[in-house]
């Protein structure tokens, strides 16, 4: 399930027509109050917010609803540094109200850390650049003893670059043997403007080794997008032809020859229709959208592979994030009805909540 948005509304200014009563010059015009308690002025309450220092860092609090599994997900934020850096506390409050899944992640322009409390484990990641063609980066799992290293390096004409990396081996970064590291090739991918290849050396059993090889392409065709995709001996062809109001996107499979094709067509500018037919099982599905300005959005479907028809009504952007949401909240309702019984029909919903303080 996706998400959706609403934005505080600012508070109205002070009326201007209120008015201010003079100031009298005159020394004899009034005489002093008396000095009793029913003259004297009530304090204001101490506003909370003027506890805080005026220069400390902004803190982002955002909280989520899922009504299927009746849990709460929260994440507090700080940016730190002219915002350079990032702290998250995230956790999940079950429907027992117990806190699980907690993680703690500082996160740079050059570094990551994320450590998992429950697991007492820690992922870090790295990267560094030298000069502008080449970047180095890391990746280790603490507890694992895991981890990657690679290195690009951009050549001369934009778009090309070729990456080397390779797994760092459990006994760590000191430990191992030069044998050990060097027991297997590197992945070595080759970056163009039109796709990639990779070429990674892979254990069919504990003796034998074999050279895998794994890529992507792309290319304009008849006024639209061919992509060519192989892995694991396995041609996916796709074509795309898209306009300002039709979508055509046939795509294949080789060996198996499975075959799809997906259809969209736009009658307006907020209403959409989509059809997905697969003709290896004979499963389809149809969408059908409507949109109401970009906050609200009307979601209508069938799906035959799980035999689920299904409505769903998003306040906010689907996609967007619940900063730039009014109220800074995005809410989504979903209607769930099984063909085959169709009493056992589901209302869900799901609410996220942002607040900066």
């Amino acid at each position: 399930m996706a998400d959706f948005l609403l934005q505080h509304k600012p508070q109205s200014p002070p009326n201007p027509n209120h008015m201010v009563p003079p100031i009298s010059t005159s020394p004899t015009s009034q005489s002093p109050p008396p000095p009793d308690d029913a003259t004297k002025k009530t304090k204001k309450p101490f506003p909370f917010s003027s506890i805080l220092p005026q220069n400390r860092p902004k803190i982002r609090l955002t909280s989520e609803f899922d009504s299927d599994s009746s849990a709460f997900l929260h994440k507090i934020s700080c940016k730190l540094l002219d915002n350079l850096a990032k702290v998250k506390l995230s956790f999940t409050n079950n429907a027992k109200r117990e806190i699980s899944e907690p993680q703690l992640s500082f996160t740079s322009k050059y570094l990551s850390v994320v450590y998992d409390v429950e697991e007492q484990n820690a992922f870090i990641r790295s990267s560094l650049d030298v000069g502008p063609s080449f970047q180095f980066s890391a990746a280790h799992d603490v507890k694992a003893q895991q981890g990657e290293l690679a290195v690009i390096a951009k050549l001369a004409d934009p778009g090309y670059a070729v990456q080397l990396s390779s797994a760092v081996p459990s006994a760590g970064l000191v430990s191992f043997s030069y044998n050990e590291f060097n027991s297997s090739m590197p992945k070595a991918t080759f970056k163009f403007p039109c796709g990639e290849i990779s070429l990674e050396e892979r254990e069919e059993d504990e003796e034998k080794k074999i050279l895998s090889i794994s890529g992507i392409a792309k290319g304009q065709l008849l006024d639209g997008l061919c992509t060519a995709q192989y892995r694991d001996e396995d041609l996916k062809l796709r074509y795309c032809y898209k306009d300002e109001a039709l979508s055509f996107i046939p795509s294949i499979s080789l060996p198996s020859n499975a075959l799809s094709f997906a259809f969209k067509r736009r009658f307006t500018p907020s209403d959409k229709l989509s059809y997905w037919y697969n003709f290896d099982s004979n499963y389809w599905s149809a969408v059908y959208k409507h949109t109401y300005g970009k906050d609200y959005k009307f979601k209508a479907g069938y799906d035959s592979e799980v035999r689920l028809g299904w409505a769903s009504l998003w306040v906010g952007d689907e996609f967007g994030k619940a900063k730039t949401a009014p109220l800074k909240t995005k809410v989504q309702f979903m209607l769930q009805v099984p063909q085959d019984d169709v009493k056992a029909a589901v209302l869900m919903f799901r609410v996220k909540k942002r607040w900066d303080i």
